[in-house]
């Protein structure tokens, strides 16, 4: 049996670099095996929260229970992962439900009440000159009140904001009587405003200083008595687009924060009726995008020209008037702003024209879109036949007037809240955030036993596989480290017999090493190639 001795040979080398160097590999060669390994999955499967996950990744080879517990999980993670992408989707739909409730006050604002005498122009305030420019609005023939043709007369320019102003119906002729919760009232407590009915007067109005009511029912608010004039109604003689063929009132009950737009959201008072409205309010809160399609207000932003806030109507009126001055570089009278008002001629020729077309492509052209928050009055109507036989004789004496002209031309308006109360008509979303994380927070639970927690088990978990994945590529990737410069020797025992011990380990180029040199010999020789002879041993 051959019996291999090992010899080994050891240099040492006086460069203090080296040495420092050496001793680093080394600590490094003692840290890294200390380097903890990266779990494996079947002990990250038993240690994990996440059910049915360590039956399946259980020690020994795969079997029919393995099977089940693997199907079983893949079937309530499919469940788990339909009903979380079904919950996400809903969520990404921003349904949203409206609720309703009601809610008493002790005392409530009182709306702003808009009236217009249907009649635009009093027959009787027209001048010569009023009725030539007025001609092809009123239908009226372009002659003076002697009978001379147009052709013969000489008028200045027309006024058209004079010719409103002046020709309207005045509520000081109108209002007969004026009553407030119990208080009188005068014209004093209107003020004038313009639409598209002309000449129109507004009844708490002042958004700063509004009048508030105490109590509801009938006589707790607005009762006023008119004489809507019909001996001042133009006569008929050719059809026009101004031309109207009804007697009465129109009547807007609105916020002091919006403009009236009474040519279509007023109602009709007839002559001949005392009219009960009944009022409630109604305060509507509405979602902003993507909820809902309401305008949320942002601080700081630019108003409407010529309103304090923003209202539907006060954005209808804008984009009309934008519309009529792109067309006829004027706008109406009862349009805001300061650019010239158009004449008569202008009325007919281009401005009602471009109106109704504004009207008609409103969707299209004028995006007006609600406000979050809108209040808005709901309304009862109901009337009375005025004036009965007794009232009619007494009312002629008092106003001076006979009694068909008090059943022709008198009404009475009686406006109130019906209760101290308001409903409150909000919209609220259906399914927000924390609703879709408590479906899936429970889904998950139910089907597959996790949480937020064993997410962060998982997330650990994968984070160090790839630690000890790049940790090892990384060791890979470095250079060998220096070995010692030494060397070992194996020799074989029939070698040893021919030669002496340390023979072999002798063979050096000649004069490097001396012959002699035992093992063990410790007298140090300086030779330039090869250092220091330190240790020699077998």
């Amino acid at each position: 049996m051959p019996i291999e001795i090992v010899c080994k040979i050891k240099f040492a080398e006086e460069d203090e670099k080296q040495k420092e160097k050496e001793e680093g590999d080394k600590e490094s060669l003692i840290e890294e095996p200390a380097r903890p390994r990266s779990r494996d999955l079947a002990a990250f499967a038993s240690a994990s929260t996440l059910h049915g996950l360590g039956h399946i990744c259980g020690a020994g080879r795969p079997g029919v229970r393995q099977t089940l517990w693997a199907l079983a999980f893949l079937a309530s993670l499919a469940f788990f992962l339909y009903q979380a992408a079904k919950s996400a989707l809903l969520y990404l739909e921003h349904p949203h439900v409206v609720a309703l409730d009601e809610e008493a006050i002790r005392e409530m604002v009182f709306p702003a009440i808009t009236i217009c005498n249907i009649n635009r122009y009093r027959h009787s305030a027209l001048t010569d000159a009023d009725i030539f420019h007025l001609a092809n609005m009123t239908g009226l023939p372009p002659k003076d009140r002697d009978g001379h043709k147009a052709t013969d007369l000489l008028y200045p320019d027309p006024d058209m904001a004079d010719i409103v102003n002046r020709t309207g119906h005045q509520l000081d002729d109108m209002l007969k009587s004026c009553n407030f919760s119990g208080e009188n009232c005068s014209s004093r407590d209107f003020t004038v405003v313009y639409t598209r009915y002309g000449k129109c007067y507004t009844f708490n109005g002042d958004r700063r200083n509004p009048r508030v009511t105490r109590q509801g029912g009938m006589g707790n608010g607005l009762e006023i008595m008119l004489d809507i004039q019909q001996e001042e109604y133009l006569p008929i003689w050719r059809e026009t687009n101004e031309t109207s063929f009804e007697a009465g009132i129109r009547v807007q009950i609105h916020s002091q924060d919006e403009p009236p737009y009474i040519h279509q959201l007023g109602f009709g008072v007839s002559p001949g009726f005392q009219t009960f409205v009944s009022c409630q309010e109604q305060r509507l809160t509405y979602l902003p995008q993507p909820w809902g399609n309401c305008r949320a207000s942002v601080q700081g932003e630019q108003m409407l020209p010529g309103y304090d806030t923003y209202s539907i109507a006060a954005c209808r009126l804008q984009c009309e008037k934008e519309a009529v001055v792109r067309s006829c570089h004027c706008r109406m009278v009862h349009m805001p702003g300061n650019e010239s008002i158009c004449s008569p001629n202008v009325y007919i020729e281009c401005a009602d024209h471009t109106l109704d077309a504004a009207v008609e492509d409103s969707q299209e052209r004028c995006s007006c879109p609600t406000p979050c928050n809108l209040t808005r009055y709901g309304k009862e109507i109901s009337m009375v036949r005025i004036p009965n036989k007794g009232s009619a004789r007494y009312l002629a004496r008092k106003y001076n007037k006979n009694e068909t002209y008090i059943r022709e031309n008198f009404l009475v308006l009686d406006i109130f809240f019906e209760a101290l109360n308001y409903e409150a008509i909000e919209q609220k979303k259906a399914y927000d955030l924390a609703g879709l994380l408590g479906d899936i927070g429970g889904q998950m639970g139910l089907f597959i036993g996790a949480s937020i927690l064993t997410i962060l088990e998982i997330l650990d978990y994968i984070y160090e596989v790839i630690r000890d994945r790049v940790s090892r590529v990384l060791r890979h990737s470095k250079p060998p480290l220096k070995k010692p410069s030494g060397s070992i020797a194996t020799l074989g025992l029939e070698e040893l017999k021919d030669q002496s011990p340390c023979e072999t380990l002798g063979r050096h180029v000649e004069g490097t090493y001396n012959a002699g040199i035992l093992p063990n010999h410790h007298h140090r020789h300086h030779y330039p190639h090869q250092g220091v002879f330190e240790d020699f041993a077998c």
